[in-house]
């Protein structure tokens, strides 16, 4: 058994239509971040204010996640879509208001709170629906289809935001953003074929099997790993005196995903998972090593695009691994899947900054690497209570 080519996956009715509206709906995932900071800063001229707000939003975000996936479990995904799909617009929308307004500053932290917990979990959506309709073969092209699209939203979406600032402004931007992904969530609820049975399921726990909690804890050191880059990267280009390279620098990781996704579920795997994990966060960390001693900027490109290559494949193997640790309550451990990449980013970037005062963008570099092989270490103890599963 092996991956199933994504043509049988989009084969399948709806899903094609389902995969470009979950790309519109994706769209604010990066854009929020970026808006957030951009709207309360012009309107405070605060950075520290813009800093505390954007971070509101990624707690926010990390807390719903798990909270939607057990409700996904118990209720099916479309009412979820739809609750949040309303109020992460609304949050949005009201943090604008409340920016251009002059509103103190402890409303716009709240806003900016909510809308993160009403981000609605497309890419969970996805996982569990493309997951339910392919076979276990063919799961491997369906998790990384989810991962295509998510890092194409997450490529297009600050491009399509950075066009709207040059013609208007960052607040109308985030406006036209969330309201299209908003739209587009609503669209996407409609067009999901859940089961009959998608109220009934989802009796389970989380972490009846204890190697969820060791699957979590490599999927946080893979957060740190993302977090570590994003600190090194913006560093290293201005350490350059290029601060503007910083955007092709992360495009690298970005493309390098979007190929690594592809790539990844197109083809026939015949080890098991587990091993695949290791294997994997174990590339990730020696690809990332030498970034701490790279000079010129073209080949620091090629090392990152190979990096990315691995990134979207280790969360793919983390999904399969979710279909096994916790088959009765899938919504929700991809939920906690979710905030532990978040909070692994902050974690990564803490540690980055600390390392980079010391020892410049190397320092953050070091750190992506040591996270990525540590992971690998970590992943090693599911091997040995891995039962003997075929491939997937």
């Amino acid at each position: 058994m092996g991956g199933v080519p994504y043509r049988r996956l989009l084969g399948l009715p709806g899903v094609g239509a389902q995969a470009v509206l979950g790309f519109l709906a994706q769209l604010t995932q990066q854009v929020a971040p970026v808006g957030i900071v951009l709207v309360v800063q012009h309107a405070s001229g605060s950075i520290a204010l813009a800093g505390v707000t954007a971070a509101a939003f990624s707690v926010g975000a990390g807390m719903g996640r798990p909270v939607q996936g057990r409700i996904m479990d118990r209720r099916g995904a479309r009412p979820v879509l739809a609750a949040t799909a309303l109020l992460h617009v609304a949050a949005l929308l009201a943090l604008v208001a409340s920016a251009r307004t002059g509103w103190p500053w402890w409303p716009m932290v709240v806003l900016s709170w909510v809308a993160g917990v009403g981000l609605p979990p497309i890419s969970v959506s996805m996982r569990i629906e493309w997951g339910r309709r392919m076979a276990a073969e063919g799961r491997t092209t369906a998790y990384s289809l989810v991962y295509l699209v998510q890092e194409l939203a997450l490529l297009v979406g600050p491009l399509v935001f950075g066009l709207l600032i040059a013609v208007a402004s960052a607040s109308l931007a985030l406006g036209v953003v969330a309201a299209a992904a908003g739209v587009g969530t609503l669209a996407f609820a409609r067009a999901l074929r859940e089961g009959p049975d998608a109220s009934s399921r989802g009796r389970g726990r989380v972490f009846a099997d204890r190697r969820m909690f060791v699957l979590l804890a490599v999927v946080l050191l893979l957060g740190a790993v993302i977090g570590a880059l994003q600190v090194g990267l913006p560093s290293l280009a201005a350490a350059r005196g290029i601060p503007a390279a910083t955007g092709l620098l992360v495009a690298a990781l970005s493309v390098g995903g979007i190929a690594g996704a592809a790539a990844y579920g197109a083809r026939s795997w015949g080890s098991a998972v587990q091993v695949r994990l290791v294997v994997l966060m174990l590339v990730l960390g020696l690809v990332l090593a030498p970034l701490a001693l790279i000079g010129t900027l073209p080949l620091f490109w090629a090392v990152l695009f190979a990096g990315g290559l691995v990134i979207n494949p280790v969360l793919t193997t983390a999904s399969l691994l979710v279909d096994e640790y916790a088959p009765e309550a899938q919504a929700e451990a991809f939920g906690w899947v979710s905030t532990a990449i978040g909070m692994g980013g902050a974690a990564g970037s803490a540690v980055a900054g600390v390392l980079g005062e010391r020892l410049g963008p190397a320092g953050a570099f070091l750190a992506a690497a040591a996270f990525a092989l540590a992971g690998a270490a970590l992943a090693t103890a599911l091997l040995r209570r891995a039962p003997g599963r075929g491939p997937r």
